[in-house]
């Protein structure tokens, strides 16, 4: 990252245009199936992989981490998956992503999630959590409860050093999931 790259403003421009190409680059295909693989084979400490669980999830765009085949994996395992419903303040409701007509549960539904995969730019080596910048899951990962594993969803090389810039209210995360597998990062 450039030095004069100092504010989450300026390093989110640089990691979007890295993202862009990391996903040009990769087979996004083989990483659907990787990440899926990654998290079922070898879940994160105090998740419970065989018992019916409540999970947040997300839609991936193009350029993100693929979240289809994870998301299907966790439905067929018989997991709930709820994905976001971005409101006008930026508040995040959720959506059973099984449910075509996409009834909301309610902006308090992660007060009752068991594991969650939050979308990310980066994620350092102190697991601060660089996101797009409207402060959704800002908003999320105070609800969670303790102990509730935060999986970030990256691609590889969008983990580790330099360290990014935080802000006090910044939740730092313990996981990043990529298609070269789960890493905890204390």
């Amino acid at each position: 990252m450039a030095p004069h790259a100092t504010t989450k403003g300026d390093v989110r421009r640089l990691l979007r245009a890295r993202r862009r190409e990391l996903a040009a680059a990769r087979d996004l295909t083989h990483d659907a199936s990787a990440i899926a693989d990654a998290l079922l084979s070898s879940p994160p400490d105090g998740w419970a992989r065989e018992a019916p669980s409540t999970v947040l999830s997300y839609e991936s765009l193009p350029h993100e981490p693929p979240t289809t085949e994870v998301n299907a994996a966790l439905q067929a395992a018989g997991h709930l998956v709820l994905v976001p419903i971005t409101l006008p303040d930026m508040r995040l409701d959720w959506c059973d992503l099984a449910d075509p007509g996409r009834a909301p549960f309610g902006i308090d539904a992660p007060t009752g999630a068991d594991l969650v995969l939050a979308p990310g730019l980066a994620v350092d080596t102190a697991g601060t959590r660089l996101g797009q910048g409207g402060g959704c899951y800002d908003r999320v990962l105070p609800m969670l409860r303790p102990g509730v594993p935060v999986l970030v969803l990256l691609h590889p090389g969008e983990h580790g050093d330099p360290l990014l810039p935080h802000e006090p209210h910044d939740v730092p995360v313990e996981w990043v999931l990529t298609a070269e597998g789960l890493r905890g990062l204390r």
